[in-house]
């Protein structure tokens, strides 16, 4: 189902036929140093995942992680969306994309519409954004969306230092 569009992407709910695509993602090297160990080892893990994961969300909640997909060619580049995570209150922007589309500003396009959807449609009132200390290029995505850093917080269920950042998207 598309979700949004932009100037250059559609923003869509993620399907179990985008097994291939995430299981290439969650394993991508960066996703790995930055978000973590999925332990998706197979495409059958990636259906279950997707399943347990951004189709029960988006089921259960309304929002989720959305696949970006080009516009021009339908290429799946990664994933942005609304994440309600155990232990936080309120609900966070992820996104993640493959390196090959690094420092093309599709990332930046996908969130600019997913913070503009969470405030418009969804009526949040704030929104948090998650990095990794280390992740320089999504300290930068986070503040160029006007996000604040709040603190540092270990997060379940690894516990890894993760930057916490928010917004106020309403009074």
């Amino acid at each position: 189902m598309k979700i949004l569009d932009t100037e250059r992407l559609s923003l869509r709910t993620i399907t179990i036929d985008d097994a291939a695509f995430y299981y290439e993602l969650v394993n991508d090297p960066t996703w790995l140093e930055f978000i973590g160990d999925k332990g998706i080892r197979s495409i059958d893990d990636a259906r279950k995942a997707i399943v347990e994961g951004p189709r029960a969300m988006q089921e259960q909640r309304g929002h989720s992680l959305y696949v970006m997909e080009r516009k021009s060619d339908g290429v799946p580049l990664g994933l942005c969306g609304l994440i309600k995570r155990d232990g936080l209150d309120d609900v966070d922007i992820g996104y993640a994309i493959r390196p090959a589309w690094f420092g093309q500003g599709y990332t930046y396009e996908a969130a600019v519409a997913v913070v503009a959807y969470a405030r418009d449609r969804l009526r949040m009132k704030r929104l948090l954004g998650l990095t990794d200390p280390g992740n320089v290029n999504s300290i930068r995505l986070l503040q160029k969306l006007g996000l604040e850093f709040v603190e540092l917080r270990k997060l379940p269920p690894h516990e890894r230092p993760t930057n916490i950042y928010r917004i106020e998207l309403r009074d």
